[in-house]
C-alpha cells in the first residue's frame, strides 16, 4: 500500500510506502501535511478477476474518506484495471498509469464556524418535503446572482429562500451532492449526468455545485453555510444519499477506488462467479453492505455529515440493496441494526425509496419503526384515480387516510408515508396531465429508457395544446393532484418546480439533461402564476390545521372518541359507504371523506392534543358532474367550501353551503368543506 502525495498542479508525485496495519486497516501519519495536499492511493496485490481480486498498482485510487475532491477525474482507458479493446476483456492487464486522469482527494481545513445557527427540528406528522436539484432550481432564477446560479450558495440566496417559505417548506431534500463520477457515455454524447446517482465520494461534496475558484476547502464551507442560511430560514437540510451502488460500474468498469482497495469487501459478487457482480440496482454493482468495513464506510459517511456538515437527515436511493443479507431484505439485518443503535442518527430523519431492482426489492411498507417511506402506491393510486380508472374507490380512501394497510400495522405512524405524485423521475406534474406517451428522444436512446407505464392521461392532446378547454382541465388536474397530496393523512413530498407547472417536454427520464429542458424556469405567465398562488394557499391551509396531519392513526385511549368517527366515508347520496359498497362499488368514482377535528389523535407541534375543524373531503373523478348530499349526521348546517378546484379563485372558507346540503362538484373535481363547532 502506498499514499501518493501530488503538487498542487496534480504532478510530481511522491510515493510513500504505508507499512503499519491494525484490525486490517492501512494506515500512516505524515507530520507537516497542510490543508490543500492533493493525494491519493496504490495497492498492491494480486489481480485475478475470476477470483474477485482486482488490484493493480499502476491505478491511482482515490481515498474512500476524502472529504474533498481536489481534482475531479478526467476520462481515458488508462483508468481502467484491464487493456480497453483486448479481446479477453477484463481478464487482461492494463500496466499504464492512471495518475493523470484519476481523480484526487483533498486535505482540508475543517473550521467553520456555526455559531449562532438555528437548528431546526419538525416533528414527524408536520414536515412538507421539497425534493430540488442544486443546479434546476437556480440556473434560470433572474434575482439570484449570475455567479451564484447552480452553486450551493444559490441554493440559500433570498429569493430561493424565500419561495420555499412562502410555499411552506419546512424540509428540503437535495438530490445527490456527493462526489458523483461523470458518465463517459454520456459525454461522448454531449451530455451530462444531471441527477448525479453515480457517486464516488461519500464525504466529499461535489465540486461542479460550488462557486468558480474554490479551493477543495472553500467548497466544503460554501456547503456548510448553505446549511446554517437554511436553517436559519427555520428549513431543515436531507441529503438524497446513494450508498447502493458506486461509479465503477460492472465487470467491465473503471479502478477509482474501491474495486483496486478491497474489492470483495466494498462489493457483492456473483456466488461462484466472482468475477461478475451482484446488480440489484441496474448500475453494474451493489455495495456489500454484509462486510463489516462497508458498513462502516457508510456509517462513518452519515455521522459525518451530520456532526460535521449538520444536515438533518437522508433519504436512502434504492434502500432495499442496503438491506439484503444473503439476498432477501431483512429487517433484522446489519444495515438497521447499525443505524437503530447509533445515538448521532437516532434524531435525524431516515427516509427510504423502499424498493431495488432485485427480486423481492418491492419492500413498500416494510421498513422497520422510524423510517419514512416513498409511498409507490399512494403514487399511483392517485394518478390512476385522477385519470378516471374505476375499482379504486377502496384503494383511494386508504391511500387519503394514510396507508394504514402499510404502516399501522408494524406500528408506525400516518407520517411514515412519504405521499408523492411526482418525483425527479418520472413526469412532471404538468406532463403528467399533458402527455400520455414518454418523449425521450433527447437522451439519444431512442426513447427505449424510462417508464412505458406512467398512468397519465393527456386531457384530450398529447403535448402542448392551444385548445382553451383542453387547457382548462388540465389545470384543473393539476389542482386535483395538488389538493389530493396536502389534504391526505401522511407526509407530503412536492417536486421541485411542480408548483411552477415546470414541463420536461414529455422527457420522463431527464437524468442527463443538463440544460433548460430540466431547469425551473421563474418567469411566470398568467396561468402559471395562477396555479402557484393556488398551491400556495392549499399548503398554508394544510398547515394552520392539523386535522390533515394527524400524529397516529388511532389513540387507544378506552375514553377516546371510537375509530369509526375519527375518519368516516360516504356516498353521493350522503349514507355512509357500507361494506357491500367497499366490495361491489367498483363503479364508484365520487367519495365523500370526514375528517372529525375532535379525534384524539390530532396533535399541535409539541405533540400535545388539539382540537380542529371538521372537514369534508370529496372527490369527483367522473367526466360528468354530481351532486353530493352533506350527511344529517354531520351536522346540518354550517358547512362552507374551502377550495374547490373547478373554481380555483373562490375565497377560502366564505361561500357558505347550501340549506338543501347539496353541493355541486364539476366533472374530474376536488372540494374541501370545513366546519366550525
Amino acid at each position: 500500500m502506498e499514499l501518493c502525495l501530488f503538487d498542487a498542479d496534480g504532478g510530481n508525485e511522491e510515493r510513500i510506502r504505508i507499512r503499519e496495519r491494525t484490525n486490517g486497516a492501512w494506515h500512516i501519519y505524515i507530520p507537516g501535511i497542510a490543508p490543500g495536499q492533493l493525494y491519493g492511493y496504490r495497492v498492491y496485490g494480486p489481480y485475478v478477476p475470476e477470483s474477485g481480486l482486482r488490484f493493480n498498482p499502476n491505478k491511482l485510487l482515490l481515498d474512500p474518506y476524502a472529504k474533498a475532491i481536489g481534482r475531479p477525474l478526467t476520462w481515458a482507458d488508462e483508468l481502467f484495471g484491464y487493456q480497453v479493446g483486448d479481446p479477453d476483456g477484463d481478464l487482461s492487464f492494463d500496466d499504464r498509469d492512471s495518475a493523470p486522469f484519476a481523480p484526487l482527494g483533498a486535505v482540508i481545513d475543517t473550521r467553520f464556524d456555526w455559531s449562532g445557527e438555528k437548528r431546526p427540528s419538525f416533528a414527524a406528522h408536520e414536515i412538507l418535503i421539497y425534493e430540488a436539484h442544486i443546479r434546476g432550481m437556480t440556473m434560470t432564477h433572474p434575482d439570484v446572482p449570475e455567479h451564484l446560479r447552480g452553486t450551493y450558495a444559490g441554493m440559500a440566496s433570498p429569493p430561493i429562500i424565500e419561495h420555499l417559505q412562502r410555499l411552506g417548506i419546512t424540509t428540503l431534500e437535495l438530490m445527490p451532492v456527493h462526489y458523483f463520477v461523470q458518465d463517459r457515455h454520456l459525454l461522448e454524447r454531449g451530455l451530462k449526468n444531471y441527477w448525479g446517482y453515480n457517486s464516488l465520494g461519500f464525504f466529499a461534496p461535489d465540486l461542479s455545485y460550488a462557486s468558480q475558484s474554490h479551493t477543495p476547502t472553500e467548497v466544503v464551507r460554501e456547503f456548510k453555510q448553505m446549511v446554517k442560511d437554511l436553517h436559519d430560514a427555520d428549513i431543515e437540510v436531507v441529503l438524497d444519499v446513494v450508498y447502493n451502488h458506486t461509479a465503477e460500474g460492472n465487470h467491465a468498469g473503471p479502478t477509482l477506488s474501491f474495486r483496486g482497495i478491497d474489492n470483495l469487501a466494498y462489493y457483492r459478487v456473483v456466488p461462484g462467479d466472482m468475477r461478475h457482480y451482484m446488480d440489484y440496482t441496474g448500475c453494474g454493482n451493489t455495495l456489500n453492505m454484509v462486510h463489516p468495513h462497508s458498513l462502516q464506510l457508510l456509517m462513518d459517511s452519515l455521522r459525518y455529515w451530520v456532526t460535521e456538515m449538520h444536515v438533518d437527515g437522508f433519504r436512502f436511493d434504492l434502500a432495499s440493496a442496503l438491506a439484503r443479507e444473503l439476498k432477501d431484505v431483512d429487517q433484522l439485518g446489519a444495515f438497521f441494526d447499525t443505524i437503530y443503535q447509533d445515538p448521532t442518527l437516532a434524531p435525524v430523519k431516515l427516509i427510504a425509496e423502499p424498493w431495488d431492482l432485485g427480486d423481492g426489492g418491492y419492500q413498500v411498507g416494510n421498513f422497520p419503526l422510524g423510517w419514512h417511506e416513498w409511498n409507490g402506491k399512494y403514487r399511483d393510486t392517485v394518478r390512476s384515480f385522477w385519470k378516471g380508472d374505476m375499482g379504486l374507490h377502496s384503494e383511494i380512501a386508504t391511500r387519503l387516510a394514510g396507508s394504514a394497510d402499510l404502516y399501522e400495522t408494524t406500528r408506525r405512524p400516518p407520517s411514515a408515508s412519504v405521499n408523492f405524485v411526482t418525483a425527479h423521475d418520472g413526469f412532471t406534474l404538468q406532463d403528467l396531465v399533458s402527455y400520455e406517451q414518454k418523449h425521450n428522444a433527447a437522451n439519444g436512446e431512442d426513447n427505449r429508457d424510462g417508464a412505458d407505464d406512467n398512468a397519465s392521461w393527456n386531457c384530450g392532446a398529447e403535448g402542448p395544446s392551444d385548445d382553451a378547454q383542453i387547457i382548462e382541465l388540465r389545470e384543473r388536474q393539476k389542482r386535483n393532484f395538488w389538493c389530493s397530496l396536502m389534504f391526505a393523512q401522511g407526509c407530503p413530498m412536492i417536486s421541485g418546480g411542480d408548483e411552477l407547472s415546470r414541463t420536461q417536454q414529455g422527457n420522463n427520464n431527464a437524468y442527463c439533461q443538463d440544460n433548460e429542458l430540466s431547469w425551473y424556469h421563474w418567469d411566470l405567465d398568467p396561468r402559471r402564476r395562477a396555479f402557484l398562488d393556488f398551491a400556495e394557499r392549499v399548503v398554508r391551509y394544510r398547515k394552520k390545521h392539523p386535522n390533515f396531519h394527524r400524529y397516529a392513526f388511532y389513540d387507544h385511549d378506552p375514553d377516546a372518541i371510537h375509530p369509526d368517527k375519527n375518519i368516516v366515508w360516504f356516498r353521493a347520496d350522503g349514507k355512509r359507504m357500507s361494506p357491500k359498497d367497499w366490495e361491489e362499488g367498483g363503479w364508484m368514482r365520487t367519495l365523500g371523506m370526514y375528517l372529525n377535528g375532535r379525534s384524539p389523535e390530532i396533535r399541535n407541534s409539541a405533540s400535545q392534543c388539539t382540537q380542529d375543524m371538521d372537514f369534508l373531503l370529496l372527490l369527483n373523478s367522473h367526466h360528468e358532474p354530481v351532486s353530493f348530499r352533506i350527511s344529517h349526521e354531520l351536522f346540518p348546517t354550517g358547512w362552507k367550501i374551502a377550495f374547490d378546484t373547478a373554481r380555483p379563485e373562490l375565497e377560502t372558507d366564505h361561500e357558505s353551503v347550501r340549506r338543501n346540503r347539496l353541493v355541486s362538484l364539476a366533472a374530474r373535481s376536488f372540494v374541501l368543506l370545513s366546519h366550525e363547532r
